[in-house]
């Protein structure tokens, strides 16, 4: 926050959190409570407020009937007048007939009236208190102590009940709209419909998922709320259900549905149902299908059509960009984070800092301090800042930041993020005004009672807790824990930034932890590091989108420049993402976040001890390093995995397939990517693989094929070899499409080739030149794996992708059937499905056979009938579901395996 003049200041005023609490905590239960009870719970509340007030004003009303004229007490009205007079000397000079005394405690603020104000008596006498008066017991010691005081404590319970009443009256209103309407009744019963609907979101596509074998194609998805349904017989019945719509692109792609701007209304015609998980802001899901471009009915409003050419400008003067900061760019300056991939989106969950790629208080703070200038100068003659240096005063800069604050609002679309982002970003222009921590608390409470008024959504928003909590450790944590470090010699600017980022992971983390089940080691490091680049990229970002709609070269030059720090912000995330420590796994859930929250006091504590030991601070800085690092020499040493001399390993990937063959120190031969490219990377870096001659592709199935993303992560790879049958051909073409990007030969397998590297050699079996196996596609897709016999160190390995029982036929009657027989390691076929031949079994007669299959997979895999004919045959059974990643360690007749 700045300490430029800063000013010295008693404690916090914590009066508004309770309030805020108590608001966020009712609306949170209130949105799906039932209407009875929750009038019961506003009647309960404001009928407690009541009791807790009405004492208090009693008692307002009998201390001013106590307070009469200097030197009469009162006055009886039914006999003689009695006047009581007060010693002259109980009153200061000159203050006679002026109301109270200085001895007169006010009941506004529990402060002497001497204390708010000098005395009026002859110039230069200073002022005369009674002799026998005492000072108020909460003079000098801030609003706290003076909130401990009962009637201030019947106020504040009073002031929580109110607020939890609006917001539970509010939560209410809100949770009617999913109720109301046929919509809920019409999704209950899957009905299709004619809608009219009112885009309240920018459209997005989904991310591509594995369903099954298939890569399951993007879909387009949008926030809307319907405006009227038609029933049967034609009628309209007008409502506003928030619903969720999705639109399945098809061949089409979904082009024209993202072109959409929010405001813009629609007819469409889809099937509803009832959403997948309840308690959110949504009644129904719109489902919509075979529909190229959408129907529009009324155009959006001009402010909305005034956001889109500007976001649009910015994305055109992004568009010559490298790949990271083009995709990167419009997400740190307007949240649009359409271009980001998987891969980049992966890396910046992995170091915490995905909270850049979103629309946050600290875009509006950047432009708000460069036009205000540093914090604590903002009302000195000093002041720095565009502001005074175009001659504009104080007021006026305050309104034109009030503007900026309002188009930032606009442009980035009203959304519940965007309005959190505003309204923490107006708390900082706060400090920014008045250069005040204290006054810090009650307006980042008071932007939280009104957001959740406003939205009681909020109070179930992960985002919205988050967002909470980094701002109040920097208004809190952050100061004392720079000061702390500044008395140990580290620099100011340095300790600021130390502070601040390890104050936001501290009060973040846990909630963090029942989002992703993982704790970040990199994300302060990350976080400081990324610090120095996001607030030159936020500037000229926001230059190029203001310049783009008048002067396109102009914008194009400012996006170049901040194409550099939006570069350096995603080598930070990639490098940090690609540590082999980067994170540790840590117990979800609630119980979890629990678990963390207490255990991160300790960590503090032990911290703050540490510090006054340079070297063992040293010592343990060093050690986190290396669990970070983890140098594989000593990886192994400490944890045993890979073992030394491993011939294969079989990653843990779920329900697909990724085995590595070991090819030399730090080199493997990869065959087939598994599913998902965050767990086939991992693999790799625990196995130490950062080259790889070869990528043997057996299929193009989703489950072998769509983590080849995560082989290419910061490896050299030399080729990629696949099957001759490109179906699915939407997945051939994934593939085909990330070799290109990375610049790799993809080349097809043939039966007959024989290939080495090191002491590792192979030969292809399957599939023979020029045969397309016949058939459904799925079983002809798997028909055509590629299939390997692999020798190393004096093993035999059979690796049979997911051949189906007809090629295994086929492959037994070829001429390399001779070479099947007593082989070491056998990969099973197709996960261990049911459908496998006892012939190729029996001929196989393997002493290991390996199942790669996901946990609770749906199809059944391993099939018991196929497990209990290897055993039959005599080979020891381990599958990735039960025994997690495996590695086969062995030469000649000695065998053995290795669990990670």
């Amino acid at each position: 926050m700045g300490s430029a003049h800063p000013r010295q200041e008693g404690p916090a005023d914590l009066r508004l959190v309770p309030p805020a609490l108590a608001a966020w905590a009712t609306a949170a239960y209130a949105l799906d409570t039932a209407p009875g009870v929750l009038t019961g719970v506003v009647v309960v509340c404001l009928v407690a407020a009541g009791g807790l007030l009405l004492p208090l004003r009693w008692r307002q009303r009998w201390r001013r009937r106590r307070r009469r004229p200097f030197g009469t007490v009162g006055r009886s009205t039914a006999g003689p007048s009695v006047t009581v007079e007060r010693p002259l000397t109980s009153r200061p000079p000159g203050t006679a007939g002026r109301g109270p005394g200085a001895g007169d405690v006010d009941a506004r603020d529990g402060r002497s009236a001497a204390s708010r104000a000098p005395a009026r008596g002859e110039p230069g006498e200073p002022p005369v208190t009674e002799p026998d008066a005492e000072p108020p017991p909460t003079a000098g010691r801030g609003p706290v102590v003076a909130l401990l005081k009962p009637p201030a404590v019947r106020a504040a319970v009073a002031l929580a009940l109110l607020c939890a009443a609006a917001a539970a009256t509010s939560a209410g209103l809100h949770g009617a709209d999913l109720r109301s309407g046929p919509v809920p009744g019409l999704a209950r019963q899957f009905a299709g419909v004619t809608a009219e609907v009112e885009v309240t979101s920018d459209p997005r596509l989904t991310r591509p998922r594995v369903t099954g074998t298939r890569l399951a194609p993007p879909s387009v998805v949008l926030n809307a709320r319907v405006r009227g349904v038609q029933t049967a017989n034609g009628s309209v019945t007008a409502t506003r259900t928030p619903v969720l719509v999705i639109v399945d692109t098809g061949r089409h792609g979904g082009r024209e549905w993202l072109k959409l701007l929010p405001s813009t209304r629609l007819r469409i015609t889809g099937r509803l149902a009832p959403p997948a998980v309840g308690g959110d802001r949504i009644a129904a899901v719109l489902r919509v299908r075979d529909r190229a471009v959408p129907e529009v009915v009324a155009e959006p409003s001009e402010a909305q059509r005034f956001a889109g050419r500007l976001r649009a400008g910015l994305r055109q003067a992004t568009d010559g960009l490298p790949a990271d900061p083009r995709a990167l760019l419009p997400g740190l300056v307007v949240g649009d984070t359409s271009r980001i991939t998987p891969e980049l989106d992966e890396a910046f969950k992995e170091t915490d800092l995905a909270h850049t790629l979103a629309v946050s208080g600290s875009n509006l703070t950047i432009i708000l301090a460069l036009l205000l200038g540093p914090p604590g100068l903002a009302q000195r003659s000093e002041r720095r800042g565009l502001a005074p240096r175009l001659g504009i005063p104080l007021r006026a800069t305050a309104v034109l930041g009030g503007v900026l604050t309002l188009g930032f609002v606009v442009v980035c679309r009203p959304d519940p993020s965007v309005l959190r982002a505003a309204a923490c970003g107006a708390v900082v222009l706060l400090a920014l005004a008045t250069g005040r921590r204290r006054s810090l608390i009650p307006a980042l409470a008071t932007a939280v009672l009104l957001l959740v008024l406003y939205d009681p959504w909020l109070a179930r928003s992960y985002g919205f807790l988050l967002s909470v909590l980094a701002t109040g450790a920097l208004l809190t944590l952050a100061p004392r824990w720079s000061a702390a470090l500044r008395r140990r010699r580290v620099p100011p600017r340095l300790a600021e930034a130390l502070a601040a980022a390890a104050a936001a992971q501290a009060v973040c983390a846990p909630v963090v932890v029942v989002l992703s089940a993982r704790v970040s080691l990199v994300a302060v490091p990350c976080n400081l590091l990324a610090e120095f680049a996001i607030a030159p990229a936020t500037v000229l970002g926001f230059a190029a989108l203001a310049t783009a709609p008048v002067a396109m070269p102009v914008a194009e030059a400012l996006a170049r420049g901040a194409s550099w720090p939006a570069g350096w912000l995603a080598d930070v995330a990639r490098t940090g993402a690609a540590l082999p420590g980067a994170g540790v796994d840590w117990p979800g859930g609630w119980a979890g976040a629990a678990t963390l929250a207490l255990v991160t006091p300790v960590v503090v504590a032990v911290g703050r001890r540490l510090l006054r030991h340079p070297w063992l601070c040293a010592a343990c800085g060093v050690l986190l390093v290396l669990a970070v690092v983890q140098p594989p020499p000593l990886t192994r040493v400490v944890t045993g995995w890979p073992p030394p001399g491993w011939r294969l390993a079989m990653c843990d990937v779920g329900q697909g397939d990724a085995t590595v063959l070991a090819a030399g120190e730090g080199t493997g031969v990869v065959v087939d990517a598994g599913p998902d490219p965050w767990l086939v990377d991992r693999c790799l870096r625990d196995l130490g693989i950062t080259r790889i001659p070869l990528v043997v592709l057996t299929h193009f199935h989703a489950d072998h094929v769509a983590g080849l993303p995560g082989v290419l992560r910061g490896r050299s790879v030399g080729a990629i070899e696949t099957t001759g049958l490109e179906e699915p051909a939407d997945q051939a073409r994934f593939v085909r499409r990330h070799a290109a990007a990375r610049g790799i030969a993809v080349r097809g397998a043939r039966a007959g080739e024989r290939r080495r590297t090191g002491d590792l050699s192979w030969q292809v079996l399957w599939p023979p030149p020029g045969q397309s196996p016949q058939g459904a596609v799925a079983d002809a897709a798997n028909d055509a794996s590629v299939t390997l016999l692999v020798r190393s160190a004096g093993l035999r390995m059979l690796l049979l992708g997911d051949l189906e029982p007809p090629a295994q036929q086929a492959l037994l009657r070829g001429p390399e059937a001779a070479s099947l027989g007593g082989v070491d390691v056998l990969k099973v076929a197709h996960h261990g499905s049911a459908y496998q031949d006892p012939e190729l079994i029996r001929r196989a007669a393997p002493r290991l056979a390996l199942i790669s299959c996901g946990a609770d997979n749906p199809y059944g895999h391993p099939a018991p009938g196929t497990v209990a004919a290897l055993r039959a045959g005599g080979a020891g059974v381990l599958r990735t579901d039960l025994d997690g990643a495996m590695a086969v360690v062995g030469a000649g007749a000695e065998l053995w395996v290795a669990r990670d």
